[in-house]
């Protein structure tokens, strides 16, 4: 059986934590990444077949500690070529949330492994 076809979010969870970020604006970071990384990588064939079935979308929202660790992490899936978005809230220039393009699980999963689930 074919791995399902997922869409890894990381948030950072500092927002709500330590700077007490209202919990829509968190929220709305996850989706401006999520957005941002199907839009981007629209025309790739797992992103066409993950949107084809809407009622089927799964997303795995994750957390990470705060924005060093965030960037670093963008810069392991950049060097293991993983298609994703940072997403960069302006005018601040500050990184919030990355979402990666939908992959099929097995591909992508060894990458996030040592975060939890966002809570």
């Amino acid at each position: 059986m074919a791995s399902p076809i997922v869409q890894y979010v990381v948030v950072r969870s500092d927002l709500l934590r330590s700077l007490s970020w209202p919990v829509g604006a968190v929220i709305a970071q996850a989706c401006h990444a999520c957005t941002a990384a199907i839009h981007r990588f629209r025309d790739d064939s797992d992103v066409c077949k993950y949107t084809d079935e809407l009622a089927t979308m799964h997303k795995i929202v994750l957390e990470i500690q705060d924005e060093t660790a965030l960037r670093a992490l963008a810069a392991a899936l950049d060097e293991n070529k993983v298609d994703h978005h940072l997403w960069l809230e302006q005018p601040e220039n500050v990184a919030t949330a990355i979402a990666c393009k939908p992959y099929p699980r097995s591909e992508v999963q060894k990458h996030f492994k040592k975060l939890k689930l966002f809570k």
